[in-house]
């Protein structure tokens, strides 16, 4: 594989992971918004991958084909002076589980820092060339 090519890769990798942080973050932050005036509250979002293909170089990789919303259901908990309450007292709550979005944050982590040592092995790979051609 030429050098060009996995720094390519390694870039795409990097931007896709990027977008999944990002993402990640921004549900997180978004854990306890609740809707108000019997509005939906925060609906968790979710980074749908694709596979591209560099037309230029042919070289296939990782991209964010868009952000979709997560259609599971809105848990309910029990808050009657809550303004957004129900009749009932309950509210809806985001359907954004802290836990789960730690975990996924840790996974586009480690997926963001493979890339980056590819990128840095390709690096060095190139300069021992280079050294080598002198």
């Amino acid at each position: 594989m030429e050098l060009g090519k996995a720094f390519l890769i390694s870039a795409l990798g990097i931007k896709a992971q990027d977008a999944r942080m990002k993402v990640i973050a921004e549900n997180l932050a978004n854990a306890n918004t609740t809707g108000s005036g019997g509005g939906d509250p925060y609906q968790r979002k979710i980074v749908a991958f694709r596979e591209m293909v560099d037309g230029e170089s042919g070289v296939r990789g990782v991209g964010v084909s868009g952000i979709v919303a997560d259609k599971s259901d809105f848990p309910t908990k029990y808050d009657p002076g809550n303004p957004a309450a129900d009749a009932s007292g309950f509210i809806r709550m985001p359907n954004v589980n802290p836990l789960i979005e730690v975990m996924d944050m840790r996974d586009a982590q480690r997926s963001y820092e493979a890339n980056l040592t590819l990128m840095e092995a390709s690096r060095a790979m190139l300069l021992k060339t280079i050294d080598l051609i002198r």
